[in-house]
């Protein structure tokens, strides 16, 4: 007998269930301003999207900084609070652990920034312009 899933499939529906709980947790925290924090307090910081381990255990949150400023001292101030991160988010969303955080940085925008820049080059531009209505199309 064949196994029922033998391709990974991408996360399961619990998996992307407890992500979105721990994503609106931290957006929450990082909101209100519960952190004493110098560079998280000077920034609002979106968090687009959060990914979770199969065991639920481990958290990946990708952040960006409004405005695209001082990325990496964001990342870092986050993983130097991400223990009362931790706690705060294993008080408000319900699960047997706490997931340990993680805090990287989102890179979809860069990479929509240069899907953008591909699609406005010249030859891009040329290639899906409307053919010009040739003479013999007329003639009909």
């Amino acid at each position: 007998m064949a196994k029922r899933f033998e391709q990974n499939t991408g996360p399961s529906q619990r998996q992307q269930r407890v992500a979105e709980l721990v994503r609106h947790a931290l957006a929450e925290i990082l909101a209100r301003g519960d952190l004493q924090d110098e560079v998280l307090g000077k920034h609002v910081i979106t968090i687009p999207e959060v990914r979770m381990s199969p065991d639920l255990k481990l958290a990946t949150a990708y952040v960006m900084p409004l405005g695209g400023k001082d990325e990496a001292a964001v990342v870092k101030a986050l993983e130097q609070n991400k223990k009362l991160l931790r706690q705060e988010v294993a008080r408000r969303v319900n699960l047997k652990f706490a997931p340990e955080l993680r805090f990287r940085r989102d890179e979809t925008f860069d990479e929509a920034s240069r899907i953008d820049a591909l699609l406005r080059t010249e030859k891009v531009v040329r290639d899906t312009a409307k053919p010009a209505a040739s003479d013999d199309d007329n003639d009909e």
